[in-house]
């Protein structure tokens, strides 16, 4: 399509437009668009998926939608006109200049573009709107099916100290910890002398491996405790803390869960996402090789009983950390696909893009839980435009492109030889994944993996990833969320 045809954003005709929406845009005529429906599961077949998001994770809820034989919706921003999901899906509108917030993340421009399309749902992919309950809602109010959790749901997990209310009513593992916000630093003093230093001081609204801050005394605390309040005011419109005991070399392991409308919930193995930077993964794998077929069952159960407790309907991510006595503990819930979703479907066989809109269209669930047998290894890499030394940004024109390939190798991706890696984003390019029969043959599979993949004319982190999987230690499993604080020093 060309770009002179793309449609531009208009507001929500008639009734349907929220009058809270901010930042409107003069009414549009009528456009025909029709089958609309509220609610996550209408039981009404979709037939056109606006996907609220960029970069790769738009490229597969497009797949996924022409293999299900549905039309495609891309939004963009003026700085992504020219990238992969715009040109693959059926129908593409620019939302807005290069800034999020006035493009990703304007809710009246996205919602305008699913009603001038005549779009009947919205996949929120991950980061961006995928959290946002008012955003769910509002597609609600829309008629507009929105794939993803309820928005009570949103809600309930969304705010952390309230998770882990429902986590400890739920009977699932929790570290000690505040269960309410700190209101004052005086507060945050007696209870961090209560649980015992080190502690971990966490935004309530925090999430992404951000708002996260370990303290190891009275005299720190102090020192940073209105400092970090501002931070998280800052980067999530909300000032709440929290404190958590600091577990000292834990493994940061996740539950995949679905679930449906009609009570049926499953879980889908785990991933391992140990492997951080600042508390941001980089490299996730399944089945994590410190669960025994025992602790796999044990914690997918806990995590379905936080499910059951919520009601919670689609896919989501319970997190746990993992303690060196093989005790688990509740993280956090993230409701939505996950960065790290091919692994599961690596080792599972399922596609849980697919799972999502099927479950969100109203249909049961055919998977039962006897159904899921992890098989096999998988792993992915992360495959950031960054200097792998300093770990900045590397924006700019890629003069070169191969992409490794073979049995067993997965890439998603969005860029291509000549795209212009813009600055206004997050950095990630690719996602590299590998299946093998054991973990040792996937570790192999990928370093050989790596050493295929090039792209030239800017800095990616491909040689980072090159001496992780050189390290002894990571490949005898003997590391802690501290490796590469550990393995590669003069980084941090």
């Amino acid at each position: 399509m060309n770009p002179e045809k793309r449609l531009a954003p208009k507001a929500i005709r008639g009734p349907k437009a929220p009058s809270s929406l901010p930042g409107a845009v003069p009414e549009a005529p009528e456009s025909g668009g029709k089958g609309k429906k509220s609610g996550s599961s209408s039981g009404t077949p979709i037939r056109k998926v606006l996907i609220a998001n960029r970069g790769e994770i738009a490229l597969r809820v497009i797949r996924a939608c022409r293999e299900l034989g549905i039309s495609t919706v891309a939004v963009y921003s003026s700085a992504d006109e020219s990238s992969l999901h715009v040109k693959m899906a059926d129908e593409a509108v620019c939302i807005g200049p290069a800034p999020s917030k006035q493009s990703y993340l304007n809710i009246a421009s996205v919602l305008s573009a699913a009603d001038i399309t005549g779009a009947d749902a919205i996949h929120p992919g991950y980061g961006f709107l995928s959290e946002n309950a008012e955003f769910a809602k509002l597609c609600g109010e829309c008629e507009i099916t929105f794939i993803g959790p309820t928005p009570p749901n949103i809600e309930a997990m969304g705010e952390k100290t309230r998770a882990r209310q429902i986590a400890k009513d739920a009977g699932v593992p929790l570290l000690p910890g505040t269960m309410e916000s700190l209101p004052s630093l005086e507060v945050a003093l007696s209870e961090a002398k209560k649980i015992g230093y080190p502690v971990i001081l966490k935004a309530a609204a925090g999430g992404g491996g951000r708002g996260i801050h370990v303290v190891y005394s009275a005299s720190q605390l102090e020192s940073s405790f209105e400092r970090l309040r501002s931070e998280a005011m800052a980067a999530f419109g909300d000032p709440s803390m929290y404190l958590e005991k600091f577990c000292e070399h834990p493994r940061h392991v996740e539950i995949q869960v679905l679930c449906d409308a009609f009570g049926n919930r499953i879980f889908l193995g785990e991933r391992d996402c140990t492997i951080q930077r600042r508390h941001q993964k980089l490299i996730e794998e399944s089945p994590s090789s410190v669960l025994d077929e025992a602790l796999r069952k044990k914690m997918g159960e806990a995590a379905l009983k936080l499910c059951e407790k919520v009601n919670y309907v689609n896919a989501g991510t319970v997190e746990f950390l993992v303690d060196e006595n093989k005790n688990f503990y509740f993280m956090e819930m993230n409701t939505r696909i996950q960065v790290e979703h091919p692994v599961t479907e690596m080792v599972t066989g399922v596609d849980l893009v697919k799972e999502q809109i099927r479950i969100a269209s109203g249909q049961k669930m055919i998977l039962k839980q006897s159904d899921i047998k992890i098989q096999s290894h998988a792993i992915e890499c992360r495959i950031n435009a960054e200097d792998p030394e300093r770990f900045t940004p590397s924006p700019g024109r890629i003069t070169a492109l191969h992409v490794p390939g073979g049995f067993g190798v997965r890439v998603d991706s969005f860029v291509y030889d000549q795209y212009k890696v813009v600055p206004f984003y997050d950095s990630m390019l690719a996602k590299l994944i590998v299946h093998a029969p054991t973990r040792n043959d996937a570790i192999a599979k990928m370093r050989q993996a790596l050493d295929e993949f090039v792209i030239e004319g800017i800095k990616t982190n491909i040689p980072f990833h090159k001496k992780i999987f050189s390290s002894k230690k990571f490949r005898d499993s003997d590391y802690d969320t501290h490796f590469l604080e550990e393995f590669l020093p003069k980084y941090e």
